[in-house]
């Protein structure tokens, strides 16, 4: 019991976490889930309102998407391959916190804004041919031959505001949480498919992005 209350007077305290996070609304079509590690400092201005600063990192599972892929353009005969899309979203927030001040198990809520940068590789499967050779390293001689490759179609990265919101439970010293985070994200042009090297705009998007994480840790 002293421990929890000395925890629950501290001034400044420090958290650390991880856990699943889950793309949301569109961008649960185009990208996997994954997980999130967090690490925190919050620093309780009253023994119900508090300040936090957090950095977040989500690594994201790939999403695959088939495409007819074809040996020259506008010819028949397009074969179907998958294209997978790999992104990882990293953020620092600044949230306030409203906590019920003590007890064994207190709530809170929160509500923040901070930086998100997403960057994202686009890949596809290819083959490609490797001469032998042996590396004593690597504890392996190879013959040579035909290999499953990766090609990289595209690499592209954006950083933007985003808000979070949320809530959950302090157990003592450790906690459960969920939060949404909402980015603004940057306008992408849609090109026509009967012109896909012109450039000619059909529509413009908006690559918004919504996550939910949950997380469990420690903080103290």
């Amino acid at each position: 019991m002293a421990t929890l209350a000395h925890a629950q007077d501290k001034r400044a305290l420090f958290s650390i976490g991880g856990g699943y996070t889950a793309p949301n609304s569109e961008v649960r079509d185009h990208l996997g889930s994954g997980y999130n590690f967090t690490i925190g400092v919050q620093v309780n201005v009253t023994p119900v309102v508090g300040i936090e600063g957090q950095y977040g990192f989500n690594g994201l599972g790939s999403k695959d998407l088939t495409f007819d892929v074809f040996p020259q353009p506008l010819l028949a005969g397009g074969v179907p391959t998958n294209i997978s899309a790999d992104m990882n979203m990293q953020y620092g927030t600044g949230s306030v916190i409203v906590q019920k001040p003590a007890g064994n198990v207190r709530p809170y809520g929160l509500i923040g804004m901070g930086v998100y940068y997403r960057p994202i590789k686009v890949t596809s499967p290819g083959v490609g041919w490797v001469p032998g050779y042996c590396d004593p390293w690597w504890y392996v001689c190879y013959p040579g031959g035909w290999v499953e490759t990766t090609n990289i179609l595209g690499e592209r990265n954006s950083t933007d505001f985003g808000m979070a919101f949320g809530g959950g439970v302090n157990f003592g010293v450790v906690f459960a949480e969920v939060r949404y985070h909402y980015i603004w994200g940057p306008e992408v042009q849609a090109l026509t498919p009967s012109q896909p090297i012109a450039g000619v705009a059909a529509d413009t998007r908006k690559a918004n992005g919504q996550f939910l994480a949950t997380t469990f840790g420690v903080r103290f």
